[in-house]
């Protein structure tokens, strides 16, 4: 799988030397997910006042402290169910922060469709990220779909720094609709023999 091949290049050349330098300046895994979130706050101020190209590279910024959180929890030894949590939250604001900051760009400058756009990315982001979340409360691996986290920082990124922030807030939307497909059709096969067996 192409996604596999791509984790497997960015494990061995990114977010394992990425790892070993965070351990070395003394940073715990849960202040890099802190300062991912951080940098998330700053590229909403940023993308509000269309500041884009710095929002863009700032966005890939906090985009591999994502990254390398949990790789800087394992090779440290000290991953925890909280530092999980602490991660995932980390996450969701880091997201809703920077497409707050679009959204108030679109309402001040009267975008009715830039606005509903930015809402729709929300719920969309949001809903792919709640169903592999519900789906491994089930014990099921749900992490299926093309347009993941990552997926989404490139594109928005890319978006920002061509100044094309519609265009790729579309392609967002887009392929994250069709993951929340692909995830309901993933748990409807995983479930679907759960009433038989129990007969």
């Amino acid at each position: 799988m192409v996604r596999d091949q791509i984790h497997t290049i960015l494990t061995e050349y990114f977010q394992t030397p990425g790892a070993r330098l965070l351990r070395t300046l003394k940073l715990t895994p849960s202040l890099v997910s802190l300062l991912g979130l951080a940098i998330s706050l700053g590229v909403g101020y940023l993308a509000s006042i269309e500041l884009f190209l710095v929002a863009g590279i700032l966005l890939l910024v906090a985009g591999a402290m994502d990254m390398l959180d949990g790789a800087l929890a394992r090779l440290t030894g000290t991953a925890t169910k909280f530092g999980a949590v602490l991660d995932s939250a980390s996450d969701r604001f880091a997201e809703a922060a920077v497409l707050l900051g679009l959204l108030l760009l679109y309402l001040r400058d009267d975008s009715d469709s830039g606005a509903t756009l930015v809402f729709l990315v929300l719920v969309a982001s949001f809903m792919v990220s709640y169903l592999r979340s519900r789906g491994e409360g089930l014990g099921i691996r749900s992490n299926v779909g093309l347009m993941q986290r990552p997926e989404r920082v490139v594109v928005l990124a890319a978006g920002f720094m061509i100044d094309q922030v519609q265009i790729a807030l579309a392609v967002i939307l887009l392929l994250s609709t069709f993951t929340i497909v692909q995830r309901f059709w993933h748990l409807w096969k995983e479930t679907k023999h759960e009433g038989k067996d129990r007969t």
